[in-house]
């Protein structure tokens, strides 16, 4: 059911969810359907489309018959031992039925895949853990019911209805109630004395940072009611921070709690904690709490403390099944090899190792060693539709605790400077294989938002045309060694610190390009390659001068991750980081912004109300011209398609899927009906 454009009261059930694209079909990312915010009010409810019921070359799926359905082989002989119930006990009352991508798939196998460390969880929540509420369909233009089996919205926007699965249980065979939302998000995301708190709460603020109330009204339904309008909401939880309401085990975790235990402190100290919310935090972490009961497909059973690798296990109680009846996942586990050198990965994936991948090797520099290795290493690539608008974001620090260096940073024209000395042809050709082009940060082409005078502004390399912005800015000055002077006449040097073992390993050469095109023109600074990790804290702490990032917020994902167009996120806006922080404090921390940010902040917050998709459009329309004029952060190159590898013996995985932060790639591609067989 598609909802009028004033988005009047309506309701969505989900029943069967199954999508077109297929490995034969190539997925589209198109102008139209991917409005970011928009895209869950505003696009019809799909249903599936008929596909293959025969998996190629074979009758015999692998499971075991049973009434109900099938289940895979290890869970029947659980069964037949009296180690768990049968399937029909198992599975809810609906459960989710999914239409695989191709074909029915066979029960078995692992899949190995590698992330870098503790700070690459993305992945592991991407593939493992995407499973809230809400989430993306295939193709990214709607937002369809998840764990909830429907939902009602109401004509304002301001309540929300949630009908949950009957019958739905935990990893460990508990029922999934209502009790469970509301211990979620009473006790723990409303806390703000755990720090994970903070991502999983935002869903559930209005524009004006008020929380909302969460009414249980019966086992199975819950009703989150709004002082203002939340035009957004459903789309926020179906983003990948949606998930921590459904994630947290009322029956396992309230032990930890004072509130429902009051000897925690006990346990604090058994586990040589300093506090009851530090030991909440451990105990409700996916990837670190084997005993952790869960609603994913995969439970983490080797956590990654264990340090060399995570391996998850298959729910014998996922609430998911393919048309016949057979309960999902497919594939026996997932291991995450964790594996620090990206280099190592790359190795690894043209080796054939990695059966499917699309993070961290992938980039335009590797591609070519990698196409090689198909044959031998039995793989194709699948494409990635990058949703990300630049290689590498400079962010000089516009909060810099220097006052001098704040000045000069905060200077439109120091920035032009820096930016037309920039030759950026060089670069693409030597970094980055010749893919791409010279592009600022901004929304790409194929975007609602898409501005090319934006996107090449200040591109030129011009040397003079730099050194006079930099004069205009006022560092005419120079030392003996041609270094300009700052205006209290110490010479201009600042760190720009780059991360490691992030998400594009061409940064720490790309800078070194910029390092030299700088020193030219009389800016001399030093590129600081650190840990992800380090580079994290102090970037998080503004004791940074300045950073690099890809750029997110290009085609698709432009109105919740457009870090660079206007200061809204902590973990984004990071030229910026107190004026960010003013904004999520609503005033009480951090530093006041000047009137044009103060403008883009209230502009947003009126978005974030609205219902309509095309209003929400035109007021991020006035947020990006803003950001056009005031030139904030400086872009380098738009990148060309990415893709990533997949083993020919790996199938239901579509050919072509997005690639962005809001997307959760590959999460909305179903990992639970991926499976692995012999081609």
């Amino acid at each position: 059911m598609k909802p009028s454009s004033d988005c009047r009261h309506w309701t969505r059930t989900s029943t069967e969810v199954g999508m077109g694209t297929t490995r034969k079909g190539n997925f589209e990312l198109t102008r139209r359907s991917v409005l970011a915010g928009g895209a869950g009010l505003a696009a019809a409810w799909l249903t599936g489309c008929d596909l293959s019921t025969d998996p190629a070359g074979s009758d015999d799926r692998g499971g075991t018959d049973a009434p109900g359905g099938k289940e895979a082989p290890d869970l029947a002989q659980r069964v037949e031992a009296g180690e768990l119930p049968p399937l029909e006990e198992r599975l809810p009352d609906n459960p989710l039925v999914i239409e695989p991508t191709s074909e029915l798939g066979v029960y078995g196998g692992t899949w190995a895949s590698a992330i870098t460390g503790p700070g690459d969880i993305a992945w592991m929540r991407n593939t493992v853990g995407y499973d809230g509420l809400m989430r993306w369909d295939q193709p990214w233009d709607s937002v369809i019911p998840n764990i909830a089996e429907s939902f009602e919205m109401d004509e304002t926007g301001t309540v929300y209805t949630f009908v949950l699965r009957a019958g739905m249980k935990w990893s460990d065979g508990e029922p999934f109630t209502a009790d469970d939302l509301v211990f979620a998000y009473e006790d723990i995301l409303s806390n703000q004395e755990i720090p994970s708190s903070v991502p999983g709460l935002k869903p559930y603020l209005d524009p004006a940072g008020n929380p909302a109330t969460l009414e249980k009204v019966d086992d199975h339904t819950v009703r989150f009611t709004f002082a203002e309008p939340k035009g957004v909401f459903l789309d926020e939880l179906a983003d990948p921070e949606g998930y921590h309401i459904t994630a947290c085990p009322r029956h396992y975790l309230e032990q930890f709690h004072p509130k429902y235990n009051p000897d925690v402190e006990q346990l604090v100290a058994q586990e040589g904690l300093g506090s009851w919310f530090d030991l909440m935090e451990r105990k409700r972490n996916p990837w670190d709490s084997p005993e952790l009961p869960v609603v994913f497909a995969w439970q983490a059973t080797t956590p990654l403390s264990s340090g060399s690798r995570v391996v998850a296990t298959r729910n014998p109680y996922y609430w998911k099944t393919d048309p016949e009846g057979s309960q999902l996942p497919y594939i026996d586990q997932v291991v995450f090899n964790v594996v620090e050198d990206t280099e190592v990965m790359m190795l690894q994936a043209a080796n054939g190792d990695l059966n499917f991948h699309g993070r961290h090797f992938n980039v335009a520099t590797n591609r070519p060693v990698l196409a090689q290795s198909r044959e031998t290493g039995d793989y194709d690539f699948y494409e990635l539709v990058v949703s990300t608008m630049n290689e590498m974001i400079i962010m000089l620090n516009l909060n810099h605790k220097d006052p001098a260096l704040r000045a000069l940073f905060q200077n439109k024209d120091f920035r032009i400077g820096l930016s037309h000395a920039i030759n950026r042809d060089e670069m693409i050709a030597a970094v980055w294989q010749q893919q791409g082009e010279p592009w600022q940060g901004a929304p790409k082409a194929g975007s609602d938002y898409y501005d090319e005078e934006f996107g090449t502004q200040y591109l030129e390399y011009d040397v003079a045309l730099a050194n006079q912005h930099l004069d205009q800015a006022g560092l005419t000055g120079r030392d003996g060694s041609g270094v300009r002077l700052r205006p209290d006449g110490q010479p201009l040097l600042f760190n720009v610190e780059v991360a490691l073992n992030a998400v594009n390993p061409t940064w720490p050469a790309a800078m070194e390009l910029v390092k030299a095109y700088w020193a030219e023109v009389g800016v001399r600074i030093n590129v600081s390659s650190q840990d992800r990790t380090i580079w994290t804290a102090q970037v998080e702490a503004n004791d940074h001068d300045a950073c690099v990032w890809n750029g997110a917020g290009g085609l698709g994902d432009e109105l919740s991750s457009g870090f660079y167009y206007l200061p809204f996120h902590q973990k984004g806006s990071r030229w910026a980081m107190l004026w960010s922080l003013w904004y999520v404090s609503n005033g009480r921390d951090g530093e006041e912004p000047p009137e044009h940010a103060k403008r883009q902040l209230e502009l947003y917050d009126q978005l974030q109300s609205e219902v309509d998709a095309d209003q929400r459009a035109e007021l991020f329309k006035e947020i990006i011209a803003i950001a056009k004029e005031q030139f904030y952060v400086i872009g380098t190159a738009v990148p060309a398609e990415g893709y990533g590898i997949v083993a020919n013996s790996f199938h239901n995985v579509p050919e072509s899927m997005p690639s962005a932060d809001r997307y959760a790639t590959p999460g909305p591609t179903r990992p639970e009906q991926y499976y692995i067989a012999d081609s």
